[in-house]
């Protein structure tokens, strides 16, 4: 199999420490791995993402704006004179590196058994449903701490209502309320009577959000910057790491969705008599949002020569290897009709007959699933309780908001005539 194809290259310089000085050549990235190649197409450093302990920008008396990653065992490789700039680059090596050590690749592990398969899936359920736990329960102390604010504030309206019931009438006057008060109080309560304005904007819920770095087509290279690809149903945004919004594409406004690669996209929006507005976007979990994208803008989505060029050398094969797949195939033609024999010594089992004799899963692995999915039970009917009770004081809540609220609008009438 021929070398992953490459995601993103830069030209620069490494250092060779065993010879004490640098090389020009090109640092490339691929999905799983990150090389460095010589003006002579020889290949200086070459290690997978997942053994990256560090990625840093550093310099020191002797190296001026380098990029330095920190392998596994303590070897630490130095790179210098990138371009376009030192910041672009560690922004999308940072990127796919930690997206690596999140969702690592079945290419950099050892095959799991299915038992083994299982017991990661429940803990990792396990760990977000704990984590879940954690935000619930520390919200529902904000949802407790908001019922007493509430009740302090009614209590505080109360006394309000008493003061202006006396200042609207005072003991001096004996009928009642002031002559000169009476009309602004019948027009006021006519327009209170009014219906409230309909159509309160509601918070839209995101389709899909994925990490990436961003940066303006056109600008220079140095504003790339790490943030997020939010798709809602009627738009495109585009967030910083901060969650501050870059941009929004309003889903009308989005003109050409330009696909580079599986990992790399524009989107513009084109305008007469000014410039167009044009960002780029980089992320390793681009095709969850390239589907959606797809079925979204289907006529505005544009796959170029680069994305096509990609997949062919992506599953380009050497020649032994289609030998040794053409040798596979035809065996397995040729002995479709055969079958294992029952009998075979212990020592001259296959390994394929041996993975099919071994149990999918093992009683050890079935009891610690078993284990696991109960402590998963009671942290789900917890939460389940927490949700129940938050329900409720969720209900109290705009209650007692929607009391507050019309006591204070009422109050701030009744001052407004004693001005």
């Amino acid at each position: 199999m021929s070398r992953e194809s490459s995601i993103h290259s830069w030209p620069g310089s490494y250092y060779v420490n065993s010879e004490k000085r640098w090389v020009n050549g090109e640092l490339s990235l691929s999905r799983t791995t990150l090389r460095f190649t010589s003006q002579t197409q020889e290949t200086l450093a070459s290690f997978p993402l997942s053994h990256i302990s560090q990625i840093k920008m550093e310099s020191s008396s002797f190296i001026f704006s380098a990029l330095t990653l920190l392998e596994q065992g303590g070897v630490k490789h130095w790179f210098g004179s990138l371009r376009p700039c030192r910041a672009a680059v560690f922004h999308v090596l940072e990127h796919f590196w930690r997206e690596t050590l999140l969702s690592p690749s079945s290419e950099t592990q050892a095959p799991l058994s299915k038992g083994q398969e299982l017991i990661s899936l429940v803990s990792g359920a396990q760990r977000r449903l704990a984590d879940t736990g954690k935000v619930l329960n520390h919200q529902g102390e904000q949802f407790d701490n908001m019922m007493q604010g509430l009740d302090k504030m009614e209590s505080e309206l109360s006394v309000a209502d008493k003061l202006l019931s006396e200042l609207e009438s005072p003991p001096w006057w004996p009928f009642g309320k002031l002559p000169w008060r009476s009309q602004q109080e019948e027009k006021a309560e006519s327009g209170a009577k009014a219906p409230p304005p309909r159509g309160g904007g509601k918070v839209e819920k995101a389709i899909c959000s994925i990490p990436a770095v961003v940066w303006r087509g056109g600008e220079p290279a140095g504003e790339r910057r790490p943030g997020s690809l939010t798709l809602l149903a009627s738009a495109l945004e585009l967030r910083d790491a901060s969650e501050r919004m870059i941009h929004r594409f309003e889903r009308d406004e989005v003109d050409e969705v330009r696909v580079h690669s599986p990992y790399e996209l524009s989107v513009r929006q084109r305008f007469i008599g000014k410039p167009d507005i044009c960002f780029r976007l980089l992320s390793a979990r681009m095709s969850q949002a390239l589907s959606i994208l797809q079925l979204q803008y289907r006529k505005k989505v544009e796959f170029t020569s680069d994305y096509i060029s990609f997949h062919q050398g992506a599953h380009r094969i050497s020649p032994s290897t289609a030998e040794c797949s053409a040798d596979i195939w035809s065996t397995g033609a040729h002995g479709a009709d055969t079958e294992v024999p029952v009998a075979v010594p212990v020592g001259e089992l296959t390994q394929v007959q041996l993975h099919v004799l071994q149990p999918t899963v093992t009683d050890a692995e079935a009891q610690e699933l078993k284990q696991m999915l109960l402590q998963l039970k009671s942290l789900a009917l917890e939460a389940e309780t927490e949700l129940e009770r938050q329900d409720e004081a969720l209900d109290v809540l705009a209650s007692s908001s929607e009391r507050a609220t019309m006591s204070i609008d009422k109050h701030t009438r009744r001052m407004r005539k004693l001005l």
